[in-house]
């Protein structure tokens, strides 16, 4: 399902127009981006969590030549799923 797809599905499942359904979207994303750049988290109570995590440096190759290489540790983003969200894709 791409992003129209998904806004036309929730159109339908809200009883709302696909404009409103788009700015709904567009906001639920724009406040969880905000809010993991800033350092917090996200929960939502069944569906999982957004946060952010660091990934440490390390140490790794190059495939082409085999020469070692530093990789600088990072902040990225981290999805966590829910109980309910894994229970209903295990179909338990």
């Amino acid at each position: 399902m791409n992003k129209k797809e998904f806004i036309t599905a929730l159109a339908q499942e809200l009883g709302t127009t696909k404009v409103d359904s788009e700015r709904f979207l567009d906001a639920f994303q724009e406040i969880i981006m905000t809010t993991v750049a800033d350092g917090g988290v996200v929960k939502l109570t069944g569906f999982g969590a957004w946060e952010s995590t660091e990934r440490a440096a390390r140490e790794g190759r190059n495939p082409m030549t085999g020469e070692s290489l530093h990789i600088a540790g990072k902040v990225v983003p981290r999805f966590k799923f829910g109980k309910i969200f894994k229970n209903r894709v295990a179909k338990i």
